[in-house]
Parts: C-alpha cells; sequence; structure tokens
C-alpha cells in the first residue's frame, strides 16, 4: 500500500491498517508502469512475481487465453508466421497441443493456401504429407535423407512426390543388410502387391484395427488408382491417440491462421485464404499504425465480417486505438525485442516490451480486444510475465526454433551438435523471399536488415517440447496463487525488480523511453 494513502485514526482501524502495511511486499503493476513521470522501460528479464498463497493442486490450473475476441487457446501459445517456424506441420503439431500457427507469407498464394488446408483437413492419426522418394533413389542418398528428416521409413511412388501412384515402401530393416549403396531403392523395397494398404475414405478406428492385425508399422492409404492418398504410422498412432487440449473449430477441424502483407495484391491472398477455410489473419507488419494497414483491416472486417483479424505490430496506446477503431479482433504487441530481431538498433525505434505488453493490453482490455505478445520470450518464465501483463497469449519463434516440425533440414555443426536454421524476416535472406512488404521496402532497391540469420539447436518434437512448457506455465500461475489466465489479468499481482537491492532495476537499452 503507497505511504501517502490516509488511514484511520480509530485505534482499531490503525492497527489494522499497520498489520496490512507489514504484509505488503514489493509493488503493483500499476505502482511500477503507470507513474507519469517513470521514464524507464521495463523488460520482461527486469521483473519477478512474488508468490501468493496455493489453495490448490497444479492439475487445477487453467490456462485458456484469447487468441481473438472469438478464438480461445487451452493453450496460451502461438506460433510465430516466420518461414523458419511456422507452416502446416507446425501449425498441425501446436494446435494439437491447444495453441495455434500462423503460417507465413514467404509464399505464393498457392502454397500458402495449400498450408491451411492440409491443416484443415488434417485428421488425427493420418500422415498427410509423407516425405515420399522415387524409385531411382540410391540407398546411399537414402542414408542421407533418413540422417536429415529423422524418419526411418519412406513410401516410394513414381515421381517422388505424394499423389503419384504407390510403388512400394522402403524402411530402415530393408537398407541395413544392404551392401552396395549405388543400388537403386527399388532393388530392396518391399513391392505394392506385397504391401498392407487401405482405400481412402477408411476411419481411424478401422484402419488401427487393420495395423494391428497385421502386425506392420506403416499403413498406406491409396485411391482406387493406387495413389497415395495418406500414410498411417503406429508410432504417430500412439502419439496422437488423444489431444484434449486441441484447438478445433465448430466442425471438429484444427484451427489455423495466416499472415498477410497490405500490398494491394494481398487482397486476392485474403480471398484464397478465406475459401481455404482460415480461421483467422495477421496482417504481418513490424509497425502496424499505417494508412496501409488501415485501409487493409476495413476491407477484410466489410468484405469478411464473420473473420477474426489481428492488427500489429504495435506497441502504444495510439497505435492501438486506431487499429481498434478500423475494427481489428486481436493486436500483435512488440517491435524489435526478438531474438533476431536488430528493428531497435537499426531504426531507434520500438519499445521495452514489458512497458508495451501493459500499456497496450490495458487500453484494449477496456476495448475488449485481446492481445498477443510478441518477441522477447524465451522461457516458460517470459510466457508467464506475458500473462501477468494483460495478454492473452504469447507468439513464440525462437522458442520453437529447432522442433522437428519446423520448416527445413537438419544440420550438424563441427562439434556434432543438431541444428536448424532460423532467421529474422527483416533478415536480408527473408527479405530476398518477399517479407520485405513487411518493413515497406518492398519497392526499394537498397534492402536495409532488421533481423539476421542463425541456428538452433535441435529441441525434439513440439509434442514433447510444449507439455514442458505447459507444466512450467501451471507451476508459475500456482506458485503465485492464480487458478487462471483470467486471474492474473484482474488480480493484484505484485512484482519486484529482479535485482537483489529490492529497487525497479532500470533496463540500459529502455532508460531514455516512456515506461
Amino acid at each position: 500500500m503507497p505511504a501517502d494513502v490516509a488511514r484511520s485514526r480509530s485505534p482499531r482501524g490503525h492497527g489494522v491498517a499497520d498489520k496490512v502495511d507489514e504484509l505488503v511486499d514489493g509493488h503493483s503493476a500499476a505502482d511500477i508502469f503507470d507513474k507519469t513521470k517513470s521514464l524507464t522501460g521495463y523488460t520482461y528479464d527486469d521483473l519477478i512475481c512474488l508468490p501468493g498463497h496455493i489453495s490448490f493442486g497444479v492439475h487445477e490450473v487453467a490456462l485458456h487465453g484469447n487468441f481473438t475476441k472469438k478464438i480461445t487457446l487451452k493453450t496460451p501459445i502461438v506460433s510465430s508466421p516466420m518461414d523458419t517456424v511456422t507452416e502446416a506441420k507446425m501449425a498441425i503439431a501446436i494446435a494439437l497441443e491447444g495453441g495455434i500457427g500462423v503460417i507465413h507469407t514467404n509464399l505464393s498464394i498457392e502454397e500458402q493456401v495449400r498450408e491451411v488446408m492440409q491443416v484443415k483437413r488434417y485428421e488425427s492419426g493420418f500422415i498427410m504429407d509423407p516425405v515420399c522418394i522415387p524409385p531411382t533413389m540410391t540407398i546411399a542418398d537414402l542414408d542421407k535423407l533418413r540422417q536429415s528428416s529423422g524418419f526411418s521409413g519412406y513410401p516410394v511412388t513414381e515421381d517422388g512426390r505424394m499423389g503419384s501412384r504407390l510403388m512400394g515402401l522402403v524402411t530402415k530393416r530393408d537398407t541395413d543388410f544392404a551392401v552396395d549403396r549405388s543400388s537403386h531403392v527399388s532393388s530392396i523395397m518391399t513391392k505394392l502387391d506385397k504391401l498392407v494398404t487401405v482405400e481412402e475414405g477408411v476411419d481411424l478406428p478401422a484402419a488401427n484395427k487393420i495395423l494391428q492385425e497385421s502386425k506392420k508399422g506403416k499403413l498406406p492409404v491409396v485411391s482406387k488408382q493406387k495413389r497415395l492418398v495418406a500414410l498411417m504410422s503406429r508410432a504417430d498412432l500412439r502419439k496422437n491417440a488423444d489431444f484434449p487440449r486441441a484447438t478445433k473449430d465448430g466442425r471438429k477441424r484444427l484451427m489455423v491462421a495466416a499472415a498477410v502483407g497490405t500490398r494491394p495484391q494481398d487482397r486476392d491472398r485474403v480471398s484464397a485464404l478465406v475459401a481455404a477455410g482460415v480461421d483467422a489473419i495477421i496482417v504481418d507488419s513490424s509497425q502496424g499504425d499505417s494508412i496501409f494497414q488501415h485501409e487493409m483491416v476495413k476491407w477484410m472486417k466489410k468484405e469478411f465480417p464473420d473473420l477474426q483479424v489481428i492488427g500489429g505490430n504495435v506497441v502504444t496506446k495510439a497505435q492501438a486505438k486506431h487499429l481498434i477503431d478500423c475494427g481489428v479482433d486481436g493486436l500483435r504487441v512488440g517491435m524489435g525485442i526478438g531474438s533476431i530481431c536488430t528493428t531497435q538498433e537499426v531504426c531507434a525505434c520500438g519499445r521495452a516490451q514489458a512497458s508495451a505488453v501493459y500499456n497496450v493490453a490495458k487500453y484494449a482490455r477496456s476495448r475488449g480486444v485481446p492481445i498477443l505478445a510478441d518477441g522477447g520470450i524465451s522461457s516458460p518464465g517470459h510466457i508467464v510475465k506475458a500473462l501477468c501483463l494483460g495478454a492473452g497469449a504469447a507468439m513464440c519463434g525462437s522458442l520453437l526454433a529447432g522442433t522437428e516440425e519446423t520448416p527445413g533440414e537438419y544440420i550438424y555443426s563441427e562439434g556434432g551438435v543438431r541444428l536448424k536454421r532460423y532467421r529474422g524476416m527483416g533478415s536480408i535472406d527473408a527479405m530476398k523471399k518477399g517479407s520485405d512488404d513487411r518493413y515497406f521496402g518492398a519497392s526499394t532497391a537498397l534492402k536495409v536488415a532488421q533481423g539476421v540469420s542463425g541456428t538452433v539447436q535441435d529441441k525434439g518434437s513440439v509434442h514433447r517440447f510444449v507439455p514442458y512448457l505447459v507444466q512450467g506455465l501451471q507451476h508459475g500461475l500456482q506458485d503465485m496463487g492464480a487458478k487462471s489466465v483470467e486471474d492474473l489479468a484482474t488480480a493484484f499481482i505484485p512484482a519486484r525488480s529482479a535485482s537483489s537491492s529490492g529497487a525497479l532495476r532500470r533496463s540500459a537499452k529502455a532508460a531514455s523511453m516512456a515506461s
């Protein structure tokens, strides 16, 4: 309680006030961020939450958070629309775990639509995009593919693509004893006439029964013309058996979002994505308060009133107001604070993320609009802090980079460490593929990088990594005495500096910025 708050003059009231004062530690979020004379901007690492009273088990903690006005997530995690993070495989995995994925826009319209449709058509247990190989591939090349992709068995099709005629199946057992590694896989594969297959249209229980009775590890799903439609794996059936937190629409399909730019041709992209069944659109821009985004948002809400539209990125209340007035259903908050983003250094523009999330969330909440905390998330603790400051969910890039479900193949460092490539959408490499529109640079001859490229260490599957994050979030909320994300947003959450002195630490990067 602030020292200047008037106390009761009665003996009884005076005693109660003194006792309350003795028990109040730290500062409320309002104490930290709402002081008009404060010139300090705070990052997540500048703050830490004090513990509360625990009166419930960790399994009782509910993590439901709002992605948009109409879309609620059971796991408040969103995979970022980056070309080294989210395509269909990631979007499927993250939706199964209760979050949602945003397909990046560094794709042609047709390619992005195909990724969205892949998510919407997904059925648990069916692999809709198995890695296929041609019969002319050598065993030596297969060894390399197996090392980079991590799979042991591959369907062999006429041209090595999904949807073409199935020729056979090759597994690790087939190649283990092959002496001549220059031989073609057609010489060792199990041919189609000896395979157990099922026709498309089979339901999951029936296919599962066939897998069990045949004692096979893989079950190809084929059309009447013997074209490969899908693949079932015993291991995947075990993994996909039950996802109670999965984010699904009214027709029990997984939900997915997609990113678009603000160019005139992006209106065609939006129309195609809506036709494909996309559930939400994120307007992808490093600075969202532009006339280009305003016009794009207004057009989308007029043409597709039921479409959920997320605007951004923003870091101030004024930016938030302008986009909310245009009709957005959610806001993306953060500018220049990602691990591979250099916008603040290059453009001298942005805001410390904790300050940005709190201030925008406070205003947006008064307008009934949820926000996504985008950037600066490198641990479960950072997600907890973002939720404490008012975010409905956290958008994660580097945290999910390096998982099996991200685009790209694994590479190995000189020390033998398994890595995957990761780059900012403001990097020169990403800009060359089309993301320069995100930084209003599509028509410029000289590209100014606002991000970098690098590698991240292998994190394994999302299906192992996200449950670890969820457990961390639940323990964090429990320690603070909060049973839900909503409790964090509405209750008094005291916080103190991470420094040992107890005084709020000032961030060197944010020293001259308003909080």
